[in-house]
């Protein structure tokens, strides 16, 4: 037990997983800049869509909720269903979840995690090497990925042509987790891909800061706004998400999730609190943005660094659209192949449905020691893993399991 498990990511997962192993006397180090993901890859100004009950960061004992962080800060209490998140205010509460249950974080990089020199399959010995961008090699025991959305944002295929060498703002096409300051487009032509909440807050804060914005939708994605939290349904069980006997039961009960067969659960995955605008978001994005609904993009071209969409609308003709640039709200995508700081061999070795790794009980992976928790736990344990209250499920189980299994 003296060897420690190492947890790569200070996001709300990786804070809460290292507060719960501290609390079981496990050994931890933990590796990352606190809440990067939401600081440097959120735009200003973002509101988060989540209620203040859907934005707890689990911890071990009580005194660390987002009231407690308030009351601690002297600000507003956040609690009601309709009491809106500003980003900054979250961020500050993860930081303040930090300093006050993860002190010893090291604000370093893990450059590679690879087996231990004699811990090859077959191999008694324990272990992973892991060096970090200090320079620093160390051995730990276990390794927990909690690494958040970082590296995952996900550009479809079909705009991948006005972007060979990937989004960058500097370029024609970028994505909206590439961006802190939408007041850069004032003035400017700007087409949006996306129905979902990330897609449809860039469009109205770069409404807002003076661009003419575009957004496009295809297939299935329509634009849509959730209900208010007084007009949900009253006779069904309340969870953070809405009230909703589906949503009750993903949210409280993903035991099972992981024995669904691998095209539901990657299904649920996907459609589940899916491509949906926030209730408060409705009156500020409705006469800022034209829509442009289509039934699917052919491709995208940038010639002369001007992007242009080739469409088929719904009644079947094609269309050229053209801005000055192209943000993909398109998400984020779990690709095993995408977490460089895994050794091929690891990598290979992962057990995987689609590119995510296959998690059994406890968030352990097929290779003994290796833990996967947030969103690349989704396909296994349900869309609840893709926000912060999952960190109520995951973190304890995580943690007594890794505890418990002697790795």
């Amino acid at each position: 037990m003296n060897t420690p498990t190492a947890i790569i990511g200070a996001g709300p997962f990786g804070l809460s997983t290292a507060a719960h192993l501290r609390a079981l006397g496990v050994p931890v180090r933990v590796f990352g800049e606190p809440m990067v993901s939401w600081r440097d890859h959120m735009p200003a100004g973002m509101l988060l869509k989540s209620t203040p009950a859907a934005s707890n960061i689990d911890a071990p004992q009580p005194g660390h909720t987002l009231v407690d962080y308030c009351d601690a800060a002297g600000t507003p209490r956040l609690v009601k269903d309709d009491d809106i998140i500003p980003i900054e205010t979250f961020i500050a509460y993860g930081e303040w979840f930090q300093q006050q249950l993860v002190p010893e974080l090291e604000r370093v990089r893990v450059v590679s995690v690879d087996r231990r020199g004699g811990d090859r399959p077959g191999s008694t010995s324990a272990g992973f090497e892991l060096k970090l961008s200090s320079g620093e090699l160390f051995t730990a025991r276990a390794v927990v990925v909690a690494t958040g959305l970082s590296g995952l944002a996900h550009l479809p295929p079909e705009l991948a042509g006005a972007a060979p060498d990937g989004p960058s703002p500097a370029g024609p096409v970028s994505h909206a987790s590439q961006h802190s300051d939408l007041s850069r487009f004032s003035g400017q032509d700007l087409m949006v891909v996306g129905a979902g909440q990330s897609a449809l807050e860039t469009a109205t804060l770069a409404a807002e800061a003076g661009a003419r914005v575009r957004v496009v939708t295809r297939g299935h994605g329509r634009v849509g706004f959730g209900a208010p939290p007084w007009d949900q349904p009253r006779f069904r069980p309340r969870s953070p998400f809405g009230r909703a006997w589906s949503l009750w039961a993903l949210c409280y009960y993903p035991h099972p999730y992981r024995f669904l067969p691998a095209r539901l659960r990657h299904h649920l995955v996907r459609r589940v609190l899916g491509p949906l605008g926030a209730w408060w978001l409705r009156d500020r994005f409705e006469g800022r943005t034209e829509i442009t609904e289509v039934d699917r993009i052919i491709r995208a071209d940038a010639p002369g660094r001007r992007p242009v969409l080739t469409v088929r609308t719904e009644d079947g003709r094609t269309r050229h659209l053209s801005a000055d640039h192209l943000i993909a709200g398109t998400g984020y995508r779990v690709d095993i192949a995408a977490m460089d700081f895994l050794s091929p061999e690891l990598r290979t070795e992962l057990a995987v449905s689609r590119g995510t790794p296959k998690l059994g009980a406890g968030y352990r992976s097929s290779v003994p020691g290796l833990y996967f928790t947030g969103l690349p736990a989704a396909a296994s344990y349900g869309p609840v893993m893709r926000f912060v209250c999952g960190t109520e499920f995951a973190s304890p189980r995580l943690a007594r399991h890794l505890a418990a299994s002697g790795r």
